[in-house]
């Protein structure tokens, strides 16, 4: 037994050696959590613990894996083969098979994935003559599945009054019956999806004690990892199992609970002593990971929560560099920052880009990055997610604006005819295919004279097509007039793609609504950036000139060779990298402007920033935007509030941090371009803005003013020094060398700056 666990430090060797009842592990970052539960089992199959007595739950099929194969290294594999070791669906699934009579199924039901059940309760929205715009399937599901969790069954739903009162608010008042359908059709299919497993589970235990008897008697040991990702069911079912012996284990740590939008309830990790009074807490505080100025930041940040178990993490690694902390002026120039930042490091250290990792609080963030390495040409990779150039609802722009350059592009027509929906179907988009092909001619000639085509449809669905067609003109029309950016704008009032955005509520809608106007702010920087280098072109066809090249970049495959790493913070739990870069701490960006009005949502905004900081291995680099085009305007940004929470003495900063505001927001300052690039090119900018925004306001000039080697503030590019003049009176350009950004070539009338000296 001594040489199993002589690799362990005293800490993990004290958790690992306890079993006669229940336990809590807290297990800082880095501290080797799955090390201490795997060595766990291994101590208990080595004495005489027989493994099929034996629970471990754990959230991914990896985990599980991972585990089992170190456990069989450790001990026997043929032993490890045999432990209940799994996730909780797929443990508590053999449960339900083996007692599927005693809650009215047959052995082999179904299990319903994500799919078939959109399916099901679009097929039910129907039935019951609801509007699939309001009722859709991916809202409704969510609903069910957060009941479920609660172990609310559609009876209970129906008479809850809070559930009723939020469905009503939301418009969604018949959740209920479509509740008590799906319920209702999924049992005469012998089908359960997900979500009812664990539900079915904790039904079985309640309605037959005998069955829950066999079960707790079964098992001697039950273990749990990541406890502080469960719900309530979850929790229901391991209290339930453990009542009669009380060995249960569970590990986790409070500081990194960041799934509440899941269900994961963080009180019951905080409460496990109150479930558990006889219980021992267990603390691993060694980071085995991380620098100790790392380490120590992440310790300052995370000591200003008041709902936590106590700990003092440590390292023991070397000292490591103070953490940097980068000011940018705008969101482009923090992005180029980065992206600069990460190209020296790699020619310094030689070090492989899969050592780098950009973190941000929102998915729609990732474009100014994305861009800003492409054009120093440096890999990167989305983890977890789509390059934003490939998700759906920018697909869906770029593909109507394609369709308005070339009326004939018959991919793009598929994409665009029914979205959002409008009745036009799969048979008639296929009758206008056929019609051209049949007759030779565009898809905009099949639409501009059905009649003529012999187009085989009736006066209703004539009468949706002639609306689609009418609508296509009227952006055509535009779109030779207005540049890209403004066009886009009309567009998506138009079209009615960003209304169906906002009319969804949940989190995925709010990340779409986030990722258009991210578009929108791509394209007026595109515009502007042209503009000012004295680049009349700015209409769609120059747009989806530059957009084409980067999406053919994104269809490469991403996970070839080494590449930077993008992701949310959400995504890179779990992970860690050499060299960590969080962006984007502003106030309603980080912490989210969701979370501002709750004291337990900034806390896990919080536990989020923790979790992005002890990523970090050796250098962890934080940047924030003085300003943020967003929503058609120019935000200036407050620093986020938890900059002001971390130990000043382990940070690296250029300039003293602004308090950030806890209360008032920043107000906006509208500069977004008012010109119509087709009559004259110019453009009316606002020179107004708050009082807390930078010291400095950006002003034309003439040439007469400027000399060489003067230097400069750009609002977007930031800091720059003059090299040198060229052109006559009226289009005068002048070259700066930017410190992040590059050298620019920018137009004198159109260029705003202040002069620094």
């Amino acid at each position: 037994m001594e040489k199993l666990i002589q690799d362990l430090n005293e800490k993990q060797r004290e958790a690992v050696l306890f079993n006669e009842g229940p336990s809590l592990i807290i297990a800082g970052a880095g501290s080797g959590k799955t090390r201490v539960l795997t060595y766990k089992i291994a101590v208990l199959l080595k004495t005489g613990v027989l493994p099929w007595t034996v629970m471990a739950l754990t959230f991914t099929n990896k985990a599980a894996r991972e585990m089992k194969e170190r456990v069989g290294q450790l001990v026997d594999p043929h032993a490890a083969s045999r432990l209940w070791m799994g996730t909780f669906h797929s443990v508590f699934l053999r449960i339900l098979r083996s007692e599927a009579e005693h809650i009215g199924f047959p052995v082999h039901f179904t299990i319903y994935d994500t799919a078939d059940s959109k399916n099901l309760i679009k097929s039910l929205v129907k039935e019951l003559g609801l509007d699939d715009k309001v009722y859709k399937s991916s809202k409704v599901l969510g609903r069910i599945s957060a009941a479920k969790n609660d172990l609310i069954t559609p009876d209970a739903y129906a008479n809850h009054p809070d559930y009723q009162i939020n469905d009503t608010r939301s418009r969604m008042s018949r959740i209920k019956d479509l509740y008590a359908l799906y319920w209702r059709r999924c049992r005469e299919a012998n089908a359960m999806d997900f979500d009812d497993i664990l539900l079915y589970t904790n039904l079985l235990f309640r309605d037959h004690p005998e069955v829950l008897l066999r079960y707790q008697e079964h098992f001697s040991h039950i273990l749990v990892d990541e406890y502080q990702d469960t719900n309530f069911s979850q929790y229901l079912i391991v209290k339930r199992l453990a009542e009669r012996h009380h060995r249960v284990c569970v590990v986790g740590d409070d500081s990194q609970s960041i799934y509440s939008f899941r269900g994961a309830n963080i009180d019951n990790i905080l409460n496990f002593k109150k479930h558990y009074p006889e219980s021992r807490l267990f603390k691993l505080e060694q980071n085995y990971r991380s620098t100790q100025n790392i380490v120590n930041l992440a310790n300052s940040l995370i000591a200003k929560n008041r709902g936590q178990i106590p700990k003092q993490v440590f390292s023991k690694n070397e000292l490591g560099n103070r953490i940097q902390v980068m000011t940018a002026y705008s969101d482009l120039e923090e992005g180029n920052m980065v992206a600069a930042r990460i190209g020296e490091m790699r020619l310094s250290t030689h070090e492989s880009f899969n050592d780098f990792a950009i973190l941000y609080r929102t998915n729609a963030q990732s474009r100014i990055f994305e861009e800003s390495l492409r054009k120093r040409n440096l890999p990167y990779r989305i983890y977890g997610g789509l390059s934003f150039y490939q998700r759906k609802e920018i697909k869906d722009v770029i593909s109507y604006l394609r369709f308005l350059l070339n009326p004939n592009d018959v991919e793009a027509f598929r994409r665009i005819i029914n979205n959002p929906p409008r009745g036009i179907g799969d048979t008639t988009q296929q009758k206008v295919l056929t019609a051209m092909r049949d007759h030779q001619v565009g898809v905009h000639q099949i639409l501009e004279s059905p009649e003529t085509y012999e187009l085989p449809i009736n006066s209703g669905t004539r009468k949706k097509l002639a609306d689609f067609q009418e609508l296509i003109e009227s952006l055509r029309r535009q779109s030779t007039e207005d540049n890209v950016y403004e066009l886009t704008k009309v567009l998506l009032s138009k079209t009615g793609l960003m209304k169906a955005e906002a009319d969804q509520t949940d989190l995925e809608a709010q990340s779409r609504r986030d990722n258009l106007m991210e578009l929108l702010t791509g394209m007026y920087n595109f515009c502007n950036d042209r503009l000012e280098q004295g680049i009349e072109s700015v209409f769609i066809a120059d747009y989806l000139s530059e957009v084409s090249l980067l999406t053919d970049q994104d269809e490469e495959k991403s996970n070839e060779g080494e590449r930077v790493t993008l992701m949310t913070i959400h995504a890179s739990k779990g992970l860690e990298f050499k060299h960590v870069f969080i962006v984007g701490l502003e106030e309603d960006i980080f912490p989210s402007g969701h979370s501002l009005d709750s004291d337990k949502a900034i806390e896990e905004e919080r536990r989020l920033l923790y979790v992005a900081i002890t990523r970090a291995e050796s250098t962890c680099t934080i940047s924030y935007a003085k300003s943020r085009f967003r929503n058609g305007q120019t935000n200036y940004s407050s620093p986020s509030r938890f900059l002001n929470d971390l130990d000043t003495r382990l940070l690296d900063v250029p300039q003293q941090i602004p308090t950030a505001s806890r209360t008032v927001r920043a107000n906006p300052v509208r500069t977004e371009p008012t010109y119509s690039p087709k009559r004259n090119l110019t453009r009316l900018h606002s020179s107004s803005k708050p009082s807390d925004a930078p010291s400095t306001s950006t002003v034309s000039h003439g040439s007469n003013d400027l000399r060489i080697g003067q230097s400069i503030l750009h609002e977007r590019f930031g800091k720059g020094q003059i090299l040198g003049f060229d052109g006559s009176e009226g289009s005068s350009t002048m070259t700066v060398e930017f410190e992040h950004s590059g050298s620019k070539r920018l137009l004198l009338k159109f260029a705003k700056f202040t002069l620094l000296d």
